[in-house]
């Protein structure tokens, strides 16, 4: 049996590539033969996730919205929670197709929700590019994340909003409040993330942040073409001038 803790590697942000290693987890972990993908689905939940961490409960859909904002808004795009993240999977083209009705697309809401519980837990590895950290949440926080994307991922109105959802402003505390403090801890912007290092214990100048904000480094990914040049120096400087303060 394969790794029942770990997600093929091959999982991917669009959504043919979703479907078929999310199929391919099923099928090696379950050894079946041949079944509609629904049946398929319905087989996975009832074995508990193949030892993925159990099959996901209801959750919140209220507590996951504001969840999802604080942890994973600034790496990923959903029209419904205006996140525009660029760093991770876009979560409503993932699901969009999945949710079409009929034939071996149609991925029931459950289903999903399940899905996105066990990235949240055990996240898939890539050789390059920026990693998703396991557990950014926990407990049943997890089950309330899982319930608000499954709820909303993929709708009609998610993928409308994603069009309109994007970080144009020039103000720093705004675009650090919105890229950057689902990882960081800054007091002043009443950011506590501990994915990255404080930056009340840091105090970097503006010089470093200015470098670190365009070319990244270890789990920090590069804003170099995410953010404009005016961005980045809005930010940095902002970062540099409250770093610190209460």
């Amino acid at each position: 049996m394969a790794n029942p803790l770990r997600f093929d590697r091959s999982f991917q942000t669009d959504a043919r590539g979703t479907r078929a290693s999310w199929g391919r987890h099923r099928k090696r972990c379950l050894r079946l033969p041949r079944l509609p993908l629904a049946a398929l689905a319905c087989i996975a939940l009832l074995a508990a996730g193949c030892g993925t961490g159990g099959v996901a409960k209801g959750g919140s859909t209220q507590a996951g919205k504001a969840l999802f904002t604080a942890n994973c808004a600034t790496c990923h795009t959903l029209g419904a929670a205006g996140a525009s993240g660029k760093i991770g999977p876009n979560l409503d083209d993932a699901f969009a197709a999945m949710r079409a009705p009929g034939g071996d697309t149609h991925f029931e809401e459950s289903t999903i929700r399940q899905v996105v519980a066990d990235q949240i837990k055990y996240p898939a590895q890539r050789d390059e590019g920026v990693n998703m950290p396991a557990n950014l949440v926990r407990g049943s926080a997890v089950d309330d994340v899982a319930a608000y994307v499954a709820s909303v991922a993929g709708t009609p109105s998610s993928l409308a909003g994603a069009k309109t959802a994007g970080t144009t402003s020039m103000n720093g505390k705004t675009i650090f409040t919105s890229s950057c403090a689902s990882c960081h801890t800054l007091a002043a912007a009443g950011a506590h993330g501990t994915v990255g290092p404080s930056l009340d214990r840091l105090r970097p100048a503006f010089a470093r942040v200015k470098k670190q904000v365009i070319s990244g480094g270890a789990i920090m990914p590069a804003f170099k073409g995410k953010l404009t040049d005016a961005q980045i120096t809005a930010v940095a400087k902002y970062v540099a001038a409250n770093a610190g303060k209460k």
